[in-house]
This record gives C-alpha cells, sequence and structure tokens, in this order.
C-alpha cells in the first residue's frame, strides 16, 4: 500500500520564525499546548499560514462551545466529550493512522477527525479545558489517554486500580475518569488501562502512570513520534532533523539529542556540519564515559573521510 507523501516544508524565513515563537511560547509560565501542536504543525507543512493557525484555534473554540455548560461529574464530562467529539464530529484512530505524519499534526486531525492517541488527546484535553472541565493528559507507555477529575487524586493516595471494572476510577474523594480518544472517547474502566499498559509493556499498571502529563512532556512526546516515524524512513530524514531541532529548543530535552541530530546530518550528506557536532557531543559525554566518546570521535573521523 503506498501512503500519501507528507506535507512540504516552510521556507527557511518562515521556519526560522516558527521557532522562534516555539522557543518563546516552551519557555512562557504557562505554555499553551494546542499553540505548541500548531507551531509544529507548520514546520511540517509550509501551507499551513498565520490564517490556518488562527483556525485551527478557533475550531477548537467551536468544538468547546458545542459542549453542555458544566455538566457536573468527571464522568459527565466524559460522556458528553464522547457523544461530541467521538459520535457526533468522528474524532477516532486506526491502525492505519501511524503510518502518515498528518496523525501527528494538530491542524490535520482537526481536518480530518483521526489522528495518533497523542494528538486526539490534545483535541479532548484542549476543548475540555475552553469549557472549563477537571482535565489533564495522562502518558500511559504506549498509548495516551486523557483523565478527567481531580489532579491531585491520581496519586498513590488514592488506591490500587487493580481489578477496577466501573467506569470510573474513585479515590479518596474525588471520583476519576480515564478516557481513550483513540477509541473514540470509550470510558476505560481500570482493567481497561491495566490492559492498555500490558499490551504496550508486559506488566502491570502502576499508580504513578496516571499522574497528568505537563504540556512540554506532551509536545515532547509528540516530536518523539515524528522522529520515529521519521526514522523509519531514511529518505524523511528532513522531517526527522526538524523534529530534532524542536525538541532541543524546550528547556529540559536530552543530551543525546545531539548525538541524534549529528548523525541526521551526515546521513542527509552533511559531513562538516555532522562531524562539527559528533565532536561536540564527544566533548559532552567524555566527562562521563570515555569509551562512549572516543566511538562518536570515530564516527566524527570517519563523516570527515566522506568529504575527500
Amino acid at each position: 500500500m503506498r501512503h500519501p507523501h507528507p506535507p512540504q516544508p516552510p521556507s527557511p524565513e518562515r521556519s526560522a520564525e516558527l521557532r522562534r515563537r516555539f522557543a518563546e511560547e516552551a519557555r512562557s509560565e504557562r505554555p499553551d499546548l494546542a499553540t505548541l501542536c500548531l507551531l509544529v504543525g507548520a514546520e511540517a507543512d509550509g501551507t499551513l499560514d498565520e490564517a490556518g493557525l488562527d483556525a485551527a484555534q478557533v475550531e477548537l473554540d467551536r468544538l468547546a462551545g458545542q459542549l453542555p455548560f458544566r455538566p457536573g461529574t468527571p464522568r459527565a464530562w466524559a460522556v458528553a466529550l464522547r457523544d461530541l467529539l467521538g459520535e457526533r464530529y468522528g474524532f477516532h484512530g486506526a491502525t492505519a493512522d501511524y503510518q502518515r505524519l498528518e496523525s501527528s499534526l494538530l491542524h490535520e486531525v482537526l481536518r480530518r477527525r483521526r489522528g495518533l492517541p497523542i494528538l486526539l488527546s490534545v483535541v479532548w484535553l484542549e476543548v475540555a479545558r475552553r469549557a472549563g472541565a477537571p482535565v489533564y493528559g495522562v502518558a500511559l507507555p504506549g498509548h495516551f489517554v486523557v483523565g478527567l477529575g481531580s489532579e491531585s487524586e491520581s496519586g498513590p493516595e488514592s488506591g490500587s486500580l487493580a481489578g477496577a471494572s466501573s467506569g470510573s476510577l474513585s479515590g479518596a474523594s474525588q471520583e476519576r475518569v480515564l478516557v481513550d480518544p483513540f477509541d473514540g472517547g470509550r470510558v476505560l474502566s481500570g482493567q481497561d488501562a491495566e490492559v492498555l499498559v500490558a499490551g504496550a509493556t508486559g506488566a502491570g499498571l502502576r499508580e504513578s502512570m496516571l499522574e497528568p502529563a505537563a504540556p512540554l512532556d506532551v509536545v515532547s512526546r509528540v516530536l518523539n513520534n515524528i522522529r520515529a516515524w521519521a526514522a523509519r524512513r531514511p529518505e524523511q530524514s528532513a522531517v526527522g532533523l526538524w523534529a530534532v531541532d524542536l525538541a532541543l529548543l524546550l528547556p529540559a530535552h536530552a543530551a543525546r539529542l545531539r548525538y541524534e541530530r549529528a548523525r541526521l546530518l551526515v546521513q542527509r550528506g552533511e559531513f562538516a556540519a555532522g562531524a562539527g557536532e559528533l565532536e561536540a557531543y564527544a566533548e559532552v559525554v567524555g566527562a562521563v564515559d570515555q569509551a562512549v566518546a572516543e566511538e562518536v570521535r570515530r564516527e566524527a573521523r570517519t563523516a570527515r573521510a566522506m568529504l575527500n
């Protein structure tokens, strides 16, 4: 099966402006999840201009305006969101969506109403937040979902989830509900959540897995997905490169991203630039592991030899 070509990137000037805004938003006191995800989309898709960015925000506002006014309990919120987004508008995911870059781009998910679990969760989060719901993201291993209820009740004091079979996870004083936007907003029982985790990791569900995901953690995971998509497609190294570049703009990021960026540059035939970045990374890693540093320097020398 042939998959459609991914979107074409913006001009270098537009890209530079988008990255400046992305870094500024990521370092703000309260980073806005929708804005950051839309800027990722604009870096991927040169057709997403300012009007398109505004239109996506307006669409999220419009959807939020169609929710009932403060329906009540977390479960009532979950049902209202499922009825609106999952059933009325048909937001959901399918296995084939993992093969498309568009499934990681918020503006395309809003247009197609299809996407990866984490991007569909962003739609749920942003629509619910605008409507005043007690909502937060939950980064289960391998499958992002959405929590409704008091975030403070998501810790160990809430009690074990094992064996829970109802559509809510009751804490000491506040009902909590998990929903799966990839499955159209299905309300998850504790057992459902355990099955999702077991399918991804082979291990059991731990309470720590239910802690709220911060906006920057969500964006980092979105970029991880894009990097993974590109890594499976060597001809899309340019996509991998801009995803690494955006990840490096986040206030907290792994030093190894520098190594990944250097190797992408070499892969793209930018041998001198890639070798320089490999050498710089070797200096950093040498402080903790000389053997790894020497291996990276060897890679740098090999890259420089490609220039001859």
